[in-house]
């Protein structure tokens, strides 16, 4: 034999009659929480901040880098026009 129950309450009534616990306020207070802490975080995806963060400051060039970068792997390169004017 088998019995089929419909009973129509909304989701906070049947919370109620099972005895779970009202969490409510906790999850607005976490979700505040959450949202402070991703605005932070999306702060530090700034595209100046991460290129600050990455490369430092004596680099002033992607010329720099790329001689730093070609230096690294031991290939030597002829000098620019720029490097021959300041000896």
């Amino acid at each position: 034999m088998k019995f089929n129950f419909d009973i129509e309450c909304t989701p906070e009534e049947a919370r109620r009659f099972i005895g779970l616990p009202d969490v409510a306020k906790m999850q607005e207070a976490l979700m505040q929480d959450m949202q402070k802490r991703l605005q932070d975080n999306m702060k530090a995806l700034d595209p100046e901040t991460i290129v600050n963060a990455w490369f430092p400051a004596s680099m002033q060039s992607l010329t720099d880098m790329q001689k730093i970068f070609w230096s690294q792997l031991g290939v030597s390169f002829p000098e620019d026009e720029k490097t021959k004017k300041k000896k």
